[in-house]
């Protein structure tokens, strides 16, 4: 039995999105190097299939997403929510989605709709 090749996962960008590297999936690929990819992906909140697809560039999902998580999650990118002020934007996607449904279990909940669905950061929130 032969021992597993440890993979270069910045290499890995490099070769797959040449010049158009973008900044954040290299920070995503530094980081799946520094920790593991199943750890970045866990950080994530994703699968580690999808942060090997990004890498790779053959994710055909949302990028502009990811994008969002990687730059909140591991950059330290932040907004100016009106409800809860400066907030990561992996943390602001995650308030977003979760505002596509009312939920009246508890006053955060509710006091995020409300303001999730007034935002113009949430695309799609002026049709409901």
């Amino acid at each position: 039995m032969s021992a597993a090749v440890p993979t270069d996962f910045v290499q890995t960008a490099r070769s797959a999105w040449g010049a158009d590297l973008p900044d954040w999936v290299l920070e995503l690929a530094q980081e799946c190097a520094r920790t593991s990819q199943s750890r970045t992906a866990a950080r994530l909140g994703r699968s580690g299939s999808l942060v090997s697809a990004v890498l790779r560039r053959k994710y055909e999902g949302n990028m502009a997403a990811v994008e969002e998580l990687v730059r909140g999650a591991l950059m330290r990118a932040v907004v100016d929510c009106p409800a809860l002020g400066e907030l990561p934007t992996n943390e602001c996607q995650l308030w977003r989605k979760r505002s596509r449904a009312f939920s009246g279990h508890n006053a955060l909940r509710v006091r995020m709709y409300r303001a999730c669905t007034r935002c113009p950061l949430n695309k799609g929130a002026s049709e409901k």
